[in-house]
């Protein structure tokens, strides 16, 4: 079989900025939003947990400081000329235990990933693998999945169909290789301190729940003579107020909680190049329950709360970050050139209305038999200021919304667990590609599986357009999938985001990028 080669050899000094004093041993204080539910890699949910597991577990393929794909635990790779087989040289790297990685591992952690008990919310970027759909389906063994490790330093991956957006997936943290020889003396124990086995820039020391997550430096990672930090502490502020002031005490180097919009102006003028906003590859949206039964299995009530909405309210004068108000789900910043809207995107405002109470009337309800309907969002001030203005427009259709607000893990378990009519969502691309998106309405994704939305037209175009290598046809291909979801209003786009972070000026090597991925390996702190 024929091959084409994909070696990428990068010199430390394009990685690493080099500043005249660095400090030594030096300890990272960073905020990062809410509480881990684990730091399992591949049964995590949120960027607040992937912060941590990156840093503790490398993957085959990694992450430079600007965003660009760069050899991990694979020194290099080969991909043939039909874009089917992935052939991977591993580097002779060690587990945190001193114990070789081989290719096995990565056998052993991708057939996990699809083990249906995993629950991996991800595990369908991961379909174009041979077998992959079976396997996650309980229909196959996860021994016939299409990995298999030649020699302990050679892994093949064999796709079913060539995938744009594969070597994406595998840089992802619930890629990384697994220590198949920890999670088996371990058991479910396996993630906690003292008993975790990494092979990242950093090992897991010290756990506190609400308080802290203390990684240090490990010895044993293959490129640890370039990594400056000492120490990394992550703390729990899910509160924006919070982390902006004990940023502005000097107490974190780095705050993830964004900025409170009542303060972002203030920010904008007195914290200078500390205050780091960037476009992102991520939407915020209302996850809408459409099972049946629900009040919003009905697509008239779905398209009239979509129709009074006014997005441009809560972007510019709610939170006046620079968000652009969305009438799609793929974010417009998101490679791949997918387009679509909804179809009333350019009406007024009038005929919005006019529209939306007529559609309420048809389905039942009125000013004289109000909608009851909960909305749950997790704890932010931001989510609670979008939540009630969003309320309060539903409530001239003759909607009574109800608001639930509970901290992300227990907000985010409810939604997983479609114990919800309305809830808010912000999706973070994993993989810079519309696919990512799109996918997790397709059936076995997890919007399908949250909100119960299912439709085999739907799924045959998303499904093409993973196999289609065409830019331009498979752009078309998912414009038309995005389009049909907007037009069953599945969702309630609200609007694209924007990061929003604070970085301390003595940090060097930390980047804004679209997938808002910052390897801690790279960053140093000036003395």
């Amino acid at each position: 079989m024929a091959f084409h080669r994909l070696t990428c050899r990068l010199l430390p000094a394009l990685l690493i900025l080099v500043v005249s004093s660095v400090a030594q041993g030096a300890t990272l204080e960073i905020g990062n939003g809410a509480e881990p539910g684990t730091l399992d890699p591949q049964k995590v949910n949120g960027n607040w947990e992937t912060r941590i597991t990156r840093a503790l577990f490398d993957r085959l393929i990694d992450y430079a400081p600007d965003g660009s794909l760069v050899p991990g635990l694979a020194e290099s790779w080969r991909i043939s000329d039909d874009g089917r087989t992935y052939r991977f040289k591993l580097r002779g790297a060690k587990w945190s235990d001193g114990v070789p990685i081989t290719a096995d591992d990565a056998v052993f952690a991708l057939r996990r990933l699809l083990t249906p008990a995993t629950a991996n919310h991800n595990a369908t970027l991961y379909y174009a693998i041979r077998n992959a759909r079976k396997v996650n389906t309980g229909q196959a063994d996860p021994s016939t999945l299409g990995v298999e490790a030649m020699d302990d330093r050679t892994l093949v991956v064999h796709l079913s169909e060539p995938t744009a957006y594969f070597l994406q997936a595998l840089a992802m943290s619930e890629a990384a290789p697994l220590p198949e020889h920890a999670l088996k003396a371990q058991g479910d124990d396996w993630t906690d301190p003292g008993r975790m086995v990494s092979s990242g820039a950093f090992t897991l020391d010290e756990w506190r729940p609400q308080e802290r997550i203390r990684v240090i430096k490990n010895p044993h990672f293959y490129a640890a003579k370039d990594v400056s930090l000492d120490s990394v502490l992550f703390h729990p502020i899910e509160d924006a107020g919070s982390a902006l002031n004990r940023f502005r005490t000097g107490a974190l180097d780095i705050a993830y909680s964004s900025v409170p919009s009542s303060r972002f102006s203030w920010a904008k003028n007195n914290l200078g190049d500390a205050l780091r906003v960037g476009p992102l590859v991520a939407q915020y949206f209302y996850m809408l329950n459409v099972r049946e039964g629900q009040p919003l299995a009905d697509k008239r009530i779905r398209e009239a709360l979509n129709l009074v909405v006014r997005r441009d309210v809560i972007t510019r004068q709610i939170l006046g970050m620079g968000q652009d108000a969305s009438y799609w789900y793929v974010p417009r910043t998101t490679a791949g050139g997918a387009r679509g809207e909804m179809a009333f995107a350019d009406w007024s405002m009038d005929k919005r209305m006019a529209r939306a109470r007529q559609l309420m009337q048809a389905a039942g309800y009125g000013p004289d038999r109000p909608l009851d309907l909960t909305l749950r969002y997790n704890t932010l001030e931001d989510h609670k200021k979008i939540a009630v203005a969003v309320a309060a427009m539903w409530r001239e259709l003759g909607v009574n919304v109800e608001l639930i607000n509970s901290e992300a893990a227990v907000h985010y378990s409810s939604v997983n667990q479609g114990q919800f009519q309305v809830a808010r969502y912000g999706m973070m691309a994993t993989v810079n590609d519309p696919y990512d998106f799109l996918n997790a309405y397709a059936t076995g994704g997890s919007a399908h599986k949250s909100s119960g939305y299912q439709s085999d037209r739907y799924d045959a175009l998303v499904e093409q357009s993973t196999w289609e290598l065409d830019e331009a046809k498979r752009a078309d291909l998912m414009t038309q999938a995005q389009q049909h979801l907007l037009d069953d209003y599945a969702l309630l786009p609200l609007y694209d985001y924007v990061s929003v972070h604070l970085v301390s000026p003595t940090i060097n090597g930390w980047q804004v990028t679209p997938t808002d991925v910052h390897p801690l390996r790279y960053i140093t702190i000036e003395d």
